[in-house]
Formats: C-alpha cells, structure tokens, sequence
C-alpha cells in the first residue's frame, strides 16, 4: 500500500464538489449506456411493461432525432455541475476570433483524447461560457451513431448537444441559414490510441471527408487545439506493430470503438483508477478559414483546402504552444 499516493483528508468543499461532478461524468460516459439497457430489459420483463412498450413505440416514431439536430437543452447544458465539472482540470476556452453567426462552421477538434474531455466541457455544456464567448452559435458534437440506439441513454446525451455523426446529420445542420457550428474529433477513435501525456500526434493527413463536407456546404473551417487533452489519462504501452496495438486495432476495425487501456486516478487516492488526472485543459478555436460553395469538389479541391487546414492548424499549435506548457521544440506529429 505504500505506493499509493492516498488525497489528504482535509481538502475544501469545492475541490470536493468538483471531484463528484466528474466521477459522475465518468461513470455516465463508461457505465449509463450499459445501465440504461439494462434498465429497459427490466421494464420489459417486470409489471411497468407497458411503460417500456410506449418509450418502444415512441423510439420507433424517433429514431432519426439524432440525425436532424437532436434534442438540446439549454437547461441541462447549463446545470451548475458542468461549472464544477470544467474547474477541476481545469478546462479553459480560448477564442482567438470571433464566429459571424451569419455563416455555418465545421470546427476541427484535435487531439481526441482518450474520453474526449475538452470537446464535452467545452461543447456540450456551459462550463467554460461557449455562449457568452461565441454569440449566436449553437455547437452540437458529433458521436457514433450506435450511441443513440440505446435507450434512455440517448436522450442523455442529446440534451446536452450531441447528435449523430452520420452524414445526414451534418448535411442537416449546415443546410440551416447560420449559427450551426458542427464540431468533429477529426481523428476519431483511432486517434485515442496514441493519446498519451506529452505527446500530440494526429490522424489527419487522409481525413478528407469534413473538408469535403465543407466544400459542398460553402462551410467554414476552424481549426481547434486542445492542449492537455492527452495528459489526463496514461495508456499502457502499445506501440506500433505491437501485439496488443494490432488486436486494438483490429478491434476497432470490427466495432468501431477504440479501447485504449488507460487508468487514471481515483477518488480517493491518486494512483490508480478512472478519474481523469487534475491537469489543465486549453481548448484554442482558430480563426475561421473562409469556404466558398462547390456542390462538386474534386480531387484537387479537397487536397488544396486540406493543405490549407493542416497549415492553419500547424500555425495556431506553434502561436500558442509555449503560452500552454509544450516544449517551443515539440512539433505536431500527423499521420
């Protein structure tokens, strides 16, 4: 037991506050879809059976919510605990320039992290003051379709801005006049892999489609960078064409999740477990690169904007790496 570095007894309320805010966050992220099936099995199987066949009969009547803008609450992304919850890392959005509600964006978040921390925090809720920093925009972030398969659980998160990462559903939001920002962890799971404390390498040299997506729609890109974001978590080694990187890799291939081993810190104790590390998170939303409309883009159009993207995102990672405790020789690392 003794390396187990134990949290002191006398700690204040907040920091206490701050702690539950995101164990609860945790276990809804890695633990509510598996309860909520669970829980719908139950209802079917017990003497609230009927309350299960209307949510049934009403899913059927639903089912593509999550393709056409979902269900946001303004109420549930402004719940007091995602105040605690950005505090205990903790999670800062910086804006560099501000976002004309006139126009739609495709906002580039990078890296993916291994849970995807600073996009929630900063997207999916008010914690860090997306609505006082960017005016007359509404964020949503993309996830894996599957997720809203699941009973109860998508009703979750769809309240707190997250919708389908489908194309339907991005086509949806950026046909709407203005306002719409759809942010996407360009990277995606594979990405989670190589998340890992003091290092940033990303999956973004064949990542066309959201540059394609942006061509066809006239929508503008935005790079983001989320600095920290891969030093909440350690991984277990696995580098590649390793044996266990090759069956993660595998896997993800089959059922489109990655699965990082990684371990955190726990609630009580600061070794070991699935809680986050307290570790400062800075989400940077670049200046947004202007997209003139093409219903056709070809093969050259895409690489010439893509080239465009990967400059602006390499120029915004060295104007504020130093600001946010990377090393002025660290580069980006892009596959």
């Amino acid at each position: 037991m003794m390396w187990i570095h134990f949290a002191p007894l006398r700690i204040p309320l907040s920091r206490r506050l701050q702690t539950a805010a995101v164990f609860q966050w945790t276990i809804s992220f890695l633990a509510m879809a598996h309860c909520s099936v669970l829980l719908y099995i139950l209802l079917v199987f017990s003497r609230f059976w009927a309350l299960a066949l209307l949510y049934g009969i009403w899913l059927y009547f639903d089912w593509d919510t999550p393709s056409r803008g979902g269900r946001r609450s303004q109420w549930v992304r402004s719940w007091r605990v995602w105040k605690y919850f950005a505090e205990y890392f903790p999670i800062r959005l910086v804006r560099t320039a501000p976002l004309d509600p006139r126009y739609n964006y495709i906002l580039g978040f990078h890296p993916h992290g291994v849970l995807v921390i600073g996009a929630f925090g900063n997207f999916c809720t008010e914690g860090t003051g997306f609505s006082s920093l960017f005016p007359g925009i509404t964020p949503y972030l993309l996830m894996l379709p599957a997720w809203f398969r699941i009973p109860f659980f998508r009703e979750y998160i769809m309240s707190g801005s997250l919708v389908s990462s489908d194309k339907a559903s991005a086509h949806h939001l950026l046909s709407k006049d203005g306002g719409q920002a759809v942010v996407i962890a360009v990277g995606g799971p594979p990405e989670a892999l190589d998340a890992k404390p003091g290092e940033l390498t990303l999956q973004l040299l064949k990542r066309t489609g959201f540059i394609k997506l942006a061509l066809t729609h006239g929508t503008h890109l935005v790079p983001v960078i989320s600095f920290g974001e891969n030093d909440l978590y350690y991984q277990v080694s696995n580098p590649k064409g390793s044996r266990l990187r090759t069956f993660q890799e595998g896997l993800q291939k089959i059922i489109g999740l990655a699965l990082p081993l990684f371990h955190g810190r726990g609630v009580f104790q600061y070794s070991f477990g699935l809680l986050p590390h307290r570790r400062p998170v800075y989400t940077v939303v670049g200046s947004p690169i202007p997209v003139t409309k093409n219903l056709s883009p070809t093969t050259e159009d895409i690489t010439s904007l893509h080239a465009l993207y990967v400059k602006s995102l390499r120029d915004l990672f060295e104007s504020h790496k130093t600001l946010y405790g990377i090393p002025g020789e660290c580069q980006l690392v892009l596959h």
